[in-house]
């Protein structure tokens, strides 16, 4: 079986998307923590070394870094036939709310919830742009799961491990009561964590944590 190394920081939910997927595929990762907050990322020597495109997650297959979280799910996902596609029109759907999800959903409440908790001073004005646009998204999200059990339908695939990792975290660093404002997003959620195996981001993913300042 491959080994993996996952480089990562706890709060990135990113990184949670690949260690959820593993773990839920009964597979364990080497963890290998990150200063994003200490601006590692952003350095040349850092760059040259892990990853090019100064991103966090990086996962290690058998001692090959590989990057980029989306296609990462969909490699694994087929490598074990889990929460994967299983008709042509089920990999329309999934890619569908997997694409949407990285522009639209993971794109904007991974900028959001960073500004919002973890930088000390924000710009009110950019935090109500996003939160709005995220209202948006999480609409749209809700009304599918009204009447969706998981994205695709009645089973869960790697669309919905993307959607639900920054969605998992404390309502203190994304501010969002889904119980209150999304009934539904709030039942998918509950689904996902009673798979077999699901664990949160803080337990699967150690290490120093950012300071929370919006608590």
């Amino acid at each position: 079986m491959p080994s993996y190394r996952l480089h990562y920081f706890p709060e990135s939910g990113n990184s949670y998307k690949l260690a959820l997927m593993l773990t839920l595929c009964g597979e364990t990762f080497e963890p290998v923590w990150t200063d994003f907050g200490g601006g590692v990322t952003r350095t040349a020597e850092w760059r040259k070394a892990v990853n090019e495109m100064g991103e966090i997650p990086v996962l290690e297959i058998d001692g090959v870094k590989m990057t980029q979280t989306a296609p990462l799910l969909l490699k694994l996902a087929d490598q074990y036939g889990r929460f994967d596609a299983k008709t042509d029109e089920e990999k329309f759907e999934l890619l569908r709310w997997l694409f949407w999800d990285n522009h639209k959903l993971t794109g904007y409440m991974a900028t959001y919830r960073f500004m919002r908790a973890f930088t000390e001073k924000n710009d009110p004005q950019v935090l109500k742009h996003f939160r709005r646009r995220l209202e948006d998204f999480l609409g749209i999200l809700d009304g599918h799961l009204q009447h969706n059990e998981f994205a695709i339908g009645a089973r869960p695939t790697v669309a919905d491990i993307s959607m639900m990792a920054y969605l998992h975290y404390p309502s203190d660093e994304h501010g969002f009561d889904f119980a209150a404002s999304h009934p539904a997003i709030h039942a998918w959620l509950g689904r996902m964590a009673a798979l077999p195996g699901w664990k949160p981001a803080y337990e699967l993913l150690p290490g120093k944590r950012m300071t929370n300042y919006a608590k």
